[in-house]
């Protein structure tokens, strides 16, 4: 009776075991068969906020791109700086080509374009940032020459050197930056295919991480020079120019340096001091990985510089600034 007993026993959490099996297996099954459930790691509100982010990046980039496009027809196209707002407008536009297979990810949960795709517009946004900060830093480097009268002006001699020059640059992208990152970029493990934009594993590499810190450390450095020089310079201006400074040129062409620096700090910075503590605890949480593609988000507004630029320009905005700072300093 004891070993029909034990046998029974035995029996029944075989059946349990098997069971168990079973439905873990068809659980994992149905989970592979759903790209979307298994692949879509976002909540909805951060879903929420890429989908804004990207669509706000993706609008007024357009805009600022094509009024852009206008106003560098009547340019100098010899400028050093015209080159550089030439490129950045490039730039601007293809990060832009790749946002509606981004939001097309985000509002449907499954990417549909395979994995060489998602790198070539994963590689984008840093590529795109990286091009836009170089693009920053040479236009104020022209701009500060000027200021401090170590150069009348910074120009080519030819329009054929211009493009030389704007080739250069483009060239040494497509053989150094456009490389590692499409072909190296998520070599280190396996990814889903219905998933996009999930490439944190590379992380694991001593290399990659030395090379991420190198990188934030000399952004963060870049950026407190170019702030500080640039107050330096506003301080002067001000000085100089104490009873007629918001009506002139000199001014204003200051602010627009402000421009370039202040998209740094807002849409960069806060990407590369995050991305420090993203590297060092990025396997400790599951939602580290959620708020790294936040903060990547928030580079495209860069795009917005543009539309900045143009409007900082008119001569309707600095009428309205003028009206508004007679009713401040008369109340």
């Amino acid at each position: 009776m004891r070993r029909l007993q034990i046998w029974t026993d035995h029996k029944v959490s075989w059946w349990e075991n098997m069971y168990k099996e079973n439905f873990r297996n068809m659980t994992e099954e149905n989970i592979a068969s759903n790209g979307s459930f298994s692949a879509f790691a976002y909540t909805n509100t951060t879903r929420a906020i890429l989908i804004t982010v990207y669509s706000v990046a993706f609008a007024g980039g357009g805009i600022g791109s094509t009024a852009m496009s206008f106003v560098l027809v009547k340019m100098n196209s010899l400028s050093v700086t015209t080159t550089a707002i030439i490129n950045l407008v490039v730039v601007h536009g293809l990060l832009l080509l790749t946002v509606p297979f981004r939001l097309h990810y985000y509002v449907n949960k499954e990417w549909i374009f395979h994995i060489p795709f998602c790198k070539m517009v994963s590689a984008m946004v840093h590529i795109h940032m990286y091009l836009t900060f170089l693009f920053y830093v040479i236009t104020l480097v022209i701009r500060w020459l000027v200021f401090f009268q170590w150069k009348d002006k910074v120009e080519f001699y030819r329009k054929l050197h211009a493009i030389a020059a704007s080739v250069a640059v483009w060239v040494i992208v497509i053989i150094f930056m456009v490389p590692v990152f499409c072909i190296q970029y998520g070599r280190s493990g396996t990814y889903d295919d219905k998933a996009c934009f999930k490439f944190h594993k590379e992380l694991k590499q001593d290399s990659v991480k030395i090379l991420n810190y190198l990188i934030i450390a000399a952004v963060a450095l870049i950026t407190s020079v170019l702030l500080g020089l640039q107050i330096f310079i506003l301080v002067k201006v001000s000085r100089k120019l104490s009873t007629s400074l918001w009506s002139h040129q000199e001014f204003w062409a200051q602010v627009k340096n402000l421009i370039f620096i202040c998209v740094i700090i807002i849409c960069f910075l806060p990407y590369h001091l995050f991305r420090a503590y993203y590297i060092k605890y990025v396997s400790d949480s599951e939602h580290l990985e959620s708020y790294n593609e936040v903060f990547l988000s928030l580079t495209s507004l860069s795009c917005l510089d543009l539309l900045f630029f143009v409007l900082s320009g008119s001569r309707l905005f600095k009428q309205k600034f003028g009206m508004l700072r007679s009713r401040l300093s008369c109340c």
